[in-house]
């Protein structure tokens, strides 16, 4: 297996805030020192392309993002993936497509005509579950006069809206609560009109070659996390409830929505 003393672990895609990526290196010490795998915290800050950390050769514990993670051939393996509170604690997210909260816009259909945004096109979140969900109304060409894009991040997405460079963009949901739970400034200005339907969230990925029992250890040292009295408050701050075994086939339907959106003649947001 890779030397064990030389993994990463990486909360880039939800580190809202220096305050929430200080959470999240707390959780990463705890499932260290519960484990005996030892995880040192990479700071991977925007822009740094995050397809080069999933390439890494030395991750032990990094957040992918779904699509891309069904898409990999060969993939990483599985660790654990987040329960979010929101949904019940499962370990599933959606896509909140935001507004201005001053526009004149109340339901989806008042945007179609003016400009969207979007992320990257590997993003599941920012780009597959928005072409799905618009794809039931794209019956006779494009929705929008003009599609904005890659706006790389989730901040930028936000700034898209709030500088008016957009009407509409699509946002994480996770990294929506975490925003509203710590960053409320970043999002104050916004309103949802639509929320996609729930996806399985991004995981928690290793591209180390554990051995079976020391990738169970990995695991159980995370599941542990939800009855650690100490780390109840990092939850609260993170807002899970913990985290969750899950299986690359839950990540298939990530595939299928994209083959959908397609089969709709929606292949690009426009």
């Amino acid at each position: 297996m890779n030397d064990p003393q030389h993994l990463v672990a990486n909360a880039r895609m939800y580190a809202v805030s220096p305050a929430v990526e200080a959470a999240w290196e707390k959780v990463f010490a705890f499932v260290a020192a519960r484990s005996g795998i030892p995880l040192h915290p990479l700071r991977y800050p925007a822009p740094a392309p995050l397809e080069a950390l999933w390439a890494r050769p030395d991750l032990g514990a990094v957040f992918m993002c779904g699509l891309p993670f069904a898409r990999s051939d060969p993939a990483p393996t599985l660790v654990v993936a987040p329960l979010p509170r929101r949904w019940n604690n499962q370990p599933v997210y959606a896509t909140d497509l935001v507004v201005r909260s001053d526009s004149r816009f109340r339901k989806l259909e008042d945007t179609f005509g003016g400009r969207i945004g979007w992320t990257v096109e590997h993003s599941q979140s920012g780009f597959n579950a928005l072409r799905h969900h618009l794809a039931r109304h794209a019956r006779s060409g494009p929705l929008y006069r003009e599609s904005v894009g890659p706006l790389l991040t989730p901040r930028n997405a936000i700034a898209a809206v709030l500088k008016g460079r957009v009407d509409l963009a699509p946002l994480d949901g996770y990294f929506h609560e975490l925003a509203q739970q710590n960053e409320p400034a970043l999002v104050r200005d916004l309103r949802v009109i639509a929320t996609t339907d729930p996806t399985p969230i991004p995981p928690l990925v290793t591209s180390a070659a554990l051995d079976p029992p020391a990738l169970e250890t990995l695991r159980q040292a995370f599941l542990a996390t939800s009855v650690a009295p100490e780390l109840a408050p990092v939850l609260q701050a993170l807002a899970l409830q913990g985290f969750a075994r899950v299986l690359p086939q839950d990540y298939r339907l990530l595939l299928d929505r994209e083959a959908q959106a397609t089969l709709l003649n929606y292949p690009e947001i426009a």
